[in-house]
């Protein structure tokens, strides 16, 4: 089942993290790491997106292995902070660099910003820019959808592209 991989994959980022912090640090910055990645996790899980940005942007550089993984939590919190331009560019570049999962995760997340961004630009009242940012949403939201669809359990993905699929047919 797709969502314990998933669920393996924390687990396993968790173990990474935990083992890498009892590391001593030897000039390597390993423990400030740490300690950085904790601080992000925390801000975007108590919703200080600003903050969580910040952070995840420091450590990006430094997460090796680890940098999809950064990335995409990095385009989640310029998602949920409304930097949709950011999180469809961050989220972008870790859909075209990873496979299963992962690349699903990131497509969800540009998919999600893609259509907010068409649905401002729909506002101002340029409907080329809408159109094709409402497109490149519901071909992102499609592909997670075809390929993963335990990955939106509650439907909102779904919703989401129904929704985007009427506002295309007006067009």
């Amino acid at each position: 089942m797709q969502v314990s991989r998933m669920a393996r994959s924390f687990a396993v980022l968790a173990m990474l993290l935990t083992l890498v912090g009892c590391a001593p640090d030897l000039g390597t910055g390993v423990s400030s790491f740490q300690k950085q990645y904790a601080t992000a996790r925390t801000a975007l899980e108590s919703g200080r997106y600003a903050r969580a940005i910040q952070a995840y942007s420091r450590i990006v550089e430094q997460a090796g292995p680890l940098t999809s993984r950064i990335e995409l939590e990095l385009a989640h919190s310029y998602l949920r902070d409304g930097q949709y331009a950011a999180a469809s560019k961050t989220a972008r570049r870790v859909a075209n660099a990873e496979t299963g999962d992962a690349k699903f995760a990131a497509l969800a997340v540009q998919g999600t910003a893609d259509h907010e961004l068409g649905l401002a630009a729909l506002k101002t009242g340029d409907t080329a820019k809408g159109r094709s940012f409402l497109t490149q949403a519901d071909t992102a939201m499609k592909t997670v959808l075809e390929s993963n669809a335990e990955l939106d359990p509650l439907g909102a993905l779904a919703g989401r592209r129904a929704s985007i699929a009427v506002r295309l047919k007006t067009l």
